[in-house]
């Protein structure tokens, strides 16, 4: 739970950050973590399986989890503690979120972020598609 008000007060206090960022601006995949394997998939305020988690954040981690799977690149575990790389989403109506944590390290601070309306949709993960593609950049 403490992980959880941590990743939750990162995400505030980082919000000025992203407003000041150019429109065009690709933030760069985190070297420190091409070569992760291992993804956990969390919502901000918890875990899919926690009762108290809302619909939309469940949905966000399906949905991730389900583009992870067909992707190939990462492998998806179910508990943090076997993860190499933490995701965590938020669904809101205005703005969504998609944040890369380095699961090894102490720091709540996120690696990689990206933010937009509709990001986490089930049809469609406009925000994985951001990860993939800094992945992929990083990677050559």
């Amino acid at each position: 739970m403490r992980r959880a008000g941590l990743m939750a007060l990162a995400l505030m206090l980082t919000v000025v950050a992203a407003v000041a960022a150019p429109a065009n601006y690709e933030q760069p995949f985190p070297g420190t973590l091409i070569n992760a394997k291992y993804v956990y998939v969390t919502a901000y305020d918890g875990d899919q399986f926690d009762a108290r988690l809302l619909p939309e954040d469940r949905q966000a981690i399906a949905s991730v989890q389900d583009a992870i799977q067909k992707w190939g690149h990462y492998i998806v575990v179910y508990r943090p503690s076997e993860a190499d790389m933490i995701l965590a989403v938020q669904k809101r109506g205005s703005e969504d979120i998609l944040a890369v944590y380095d699961a090894k390290s102490p720091s709540s601070d996120y690696l990689w972020r990206a933010m937009g309306r509709g990001g986490v949709d089930e049809s469609e993960v406009p925000l994985f598609a951001k990860l993939q593609k800094a992945v992929e950049k990083a990677s050559r």
